[in-house]
């Protein structure tokens, strides 16, 4: 990584924040400066703002470029991936636990995205070459649905969809403690937490707006099987609601969920997955079981 800063003069004021730094960084695309701002390395007076933020004069804008790296300098995996449908615009994969999406920290060469350079897949390129074909994200230790888009059309068309949350993705968790209410809607805006800047937190007066609604499947002794659908998409979105509402995901240590059933990573899956095909020019709809682990665990709740 390296670090920048800048202090916003009177001739750019009220421009965007994401149009501001292409023009002080032209070696950049705006879409990979938008996406540094998304993935919170982008900070304006020490607080996060959207790429559509109008900058004032005197703003000091502090950034962490990632290094560009051709996908040349990244391992291939080999890796066999669990493709659920694939044609010429796009693939679902169902991912492992355990598997991170894209290189980064402490992660580099172990990734989806060097599993898919191994099994040369053509990858869409906008949001930079350590996250070819990479639209949307799930945790490591979150199993489940992914989007991978082969070209920079349709990665355009289905960010679209995740914008305006016409996009549709349903997930399976067991939480700790039984849950009263059969369904449930939990709104609280998630920002990143000030005092550990690896968890995301509730912060109404400066997080981004997020909607996460619950379905009760299956009560337990000590623990609830729900299915949650995300009206929006941030970061740890559902493990910081549950978490929020005292029902943290079992297995998730990081947001003080129970490890006494599990001890490697939340127990949550990425259940279903809908979109519109930009190409095909209808919607399509994935579901995918949970993992073999997960079965035999809820199996012995039973």
């Amino acid at each position: 990584m390296k670090n920048k800063s800048y202090i916003i003069e009177k001739k750019d004021e009220t421009l965007r924040l994401d149009k501001v730094l292409s023009l002080f960084e032209n070696d950049y695309s705006r879409a990979y400066i938008s996406n540094l701002i998304k993935q919170n390395n982008v900070t304006v007076n020490g607080e996060f703002e959207s790429p559509s933020y109008k900058v004032k004069v005197g703003d000091l804008i502090e950034v962490n470029f990632e290094e560009k790296e051709s996908n040349m300098d990244l391992e291939p995996l080999n890796l066999k991936l669990d493709i659920i449908y694939e044609d010429d615009d796009l693939i679902v994969i169902n991912k492992p636990a355990g598997l991170v999406v894209h290189p980064g920290s402490g992660h580099q060469n172990d990734t989806l995205v060097n599993a898919l350079i191994y099994n040369k897949k053509q990858l869409s390129t906008i949001n930079g070459l350590n996250r070819i074909g990479i639209v949307h994200r799930i945790d490591k230790d979150t199993s489940g649905l992914l989007l991978i888009c082969k070209n920079d059309y349709i990665h355009n068309q289905i960010a679209e969809q995740l914008k305006d949350h016409s996009m549709h993705r349903e997930y399976i968790a067991l939480v700790d403690g039984v849950i009263p209410d059969n369904e449930g809607k939990i709104i609280g805006k998630i920002g990143r937490d000030k005092q550990n800047r690896l968890k995301m937190a509730i912060d109404n007066q400066n997080g981004k707006d997020a909607v996460t609604r619950f379905t009760v499947e299956k009560r337990f002794n000590k623990y609830t099987l729900v299915r949650l659908k995300l009206e929006t998409g941030r970061t740890h979105q559902i493990r910081v609601h549950m978490s929020s509402i005292g029902f943290p995901v079992t297995g998730d240590k990081l947001y003080g969920g129970s490890t006494y059933l599990y001890k490697n990573g939340q127990l949550l899956h990425a259940y279903q997955l809908t979109f519109y095909h930009p190409i095909l020019k209808k919607e399509m709809s994935f579901k995918c079981d949970i993992p073999q682990y997960f079965k035999e665990i809820i199996d012995k709740l039973d």
